[in-house]
């Protein structure tokens, strides 16, 4: 592959969808290869918009106005980085001839909770758990009815939690159609889901070229109200549901097809793992890379994205722990005990310009055996504060 210089004539250009702080990691490895980055997101001074060489805020819905960036930036591959754009922008931009990663119909079967689940369920015959899809409250009470309580709630499209709840009784049903409305997308339509009985989450980053498909290592997460909170590598499973999690997640990101890394994550319980979601870009849960692997899944996607080799070397166990604000804050702040940065163990702070109760603003990350990685990331956390 031939690189070349950004800003010239004959550069290479991404034009990143979505410029939170794992869009920013795709940036920077990028900039590594001399690729000109396009920052796209619905507020300024997002945390990629701060390492691109341009930067463009616009409704990220609005099909026109996110044709009229594409047709002026002239990318050679768009990177969508989160779930909340206009499909239809996508699809035409794929008709005239623009390459969209992984491709234009594989996010919209994955931006939204029921095509993803149609299309893995019932055309591709991954198991699940059983599912239920309503759009009123009297629907969404009588598909809670069958299914059975405890049972989780989620708008079909959303991202970060938001919208999400398990009703573990009629008592809930209220509380539960009420957040559903905090959606990050589209709350016209939800699912509702059998709790399933497992005994642990995974991630399992699957990445493809073109040519190859390759895997890292299990990744285990904790997640509260649905967004990640703690996350480690590897996720010690037995063999069997290891390469059963293996044989899932190519079926799925074959069937969607594309260049590019994709988070697909599944509940395991003892030898059998059941599909959840699939999301066709780095993955929250998979910051831990960042201190695991010698190529992040930020650098796996992009190599994958330009159809670059795919081998890495795991470096060792390791663990990872998200910092939520506790307020609102329009000059947000974070302050780090010193004893954080150590020979193996370092917090990344994102650069968000604003802050709110919940708004994930650092990550402390944590080199050691996965147990003792996760105790100290939980520990490390709670010395990182609003400042």
């Amino acid at each position: 592959m031939t690189f070349s210089a950004p800003l010239k004539s004959n550069a290479t250009r991404i034009l990143l969808l979505g410029s939170g702080e794992l869009g920013k990691e795709v940036a920077i490895e990028a900039q590594r290869l001399g690729i000109e980055v396009i920052a796209v997101d619905r507020y300024e001074n997002a945390p990629a918009h701060q390492v691109a060489h341009r930067a463009h805020v616009v409704n990220m819905q609005d099909t026109e106005a996110v044709l009229e960036i594409i047709r002026r930036e002239k990318p050679d591959y768009i990177l969508p980085e989160i779930e909340a754009i206009s499909i239809q922008a996508l699809f035409k931009a794929e008709a005239e001839g623009y390459h969209v990663i992984p491709n234009a119909e594989a996010v919209n079967k994955t931006m939204n909770r029921k095509n993803i689940r149609q299309f893995a369920a019932e055309e591709l015959g991954l198991k699940t758990g059983p599912y239920q899809f309503v759009k009123t409250r009297d629907e969404m009470a009588s598909a809670a009815a069958e299914l059975g309580y405890p049972c989780v709630v989620k708008p079909v499209m959303s991202s970060s939690g938001h919208g999400q709840s398990v009703m573990r009784s009629e008592a809930d049903l209220d509380r539960s159609w009420e957040m559903a409305k905090e959606a990050r997308g589209d709350a016209s339509e939800l699912i509702v889901e059998a709790f399933i009985t497992f005994d642990y989450e995974i991630t399992m980053l699957t990445a493809r070229n073109g040519k190859e498909t390759v895997f890292c290592e299990p990744i285990g997460h904790e997640q509260r109200d649905g967004d990640y909170v703690f996350s480690w590598q590897p996720m010690h499973m037995s063999a069997v549901a290891k390469q059963k999690a293996q044989d899932i997640a190519k079926r799925i990101t074959d069937g969607l097809g594309g260049r590019g890394l994709f988070g697909v994550e599944m509940f395991v319980q003892g030898d059998e793992v059941y599909f959840s979601e699939v999301s066709p870009r780095p993955h929250d849960t998979g910051m831990v890379t960042l201190i695991t692997q010698s190529q992040s899944e930020f650098a796996l996607h992009l190599r994958a994205v330009l159809g670059l080799p795919l081998g890495f070397t795991f470096y060792g166990e390791g663990a990872s722990a998200a910092f939520k604000s506790e307020a609102h804050n329009c000059a947000p702040a974070v302050e780090v005990d010193d004893a954080l940065f150590t020979d193996t163990s370092f917090v990344r702070v994102f650069g968000k310009p604003e802050a709110h109760k919940g708004r994930r603003l650092a990550v402390a990350l944590v080199f050691d055996e996965a147990e003792k990685a996760l105790e100290r990331a939980r520990e490390m956390i709670t010395k990182v504060k609003d400042a």
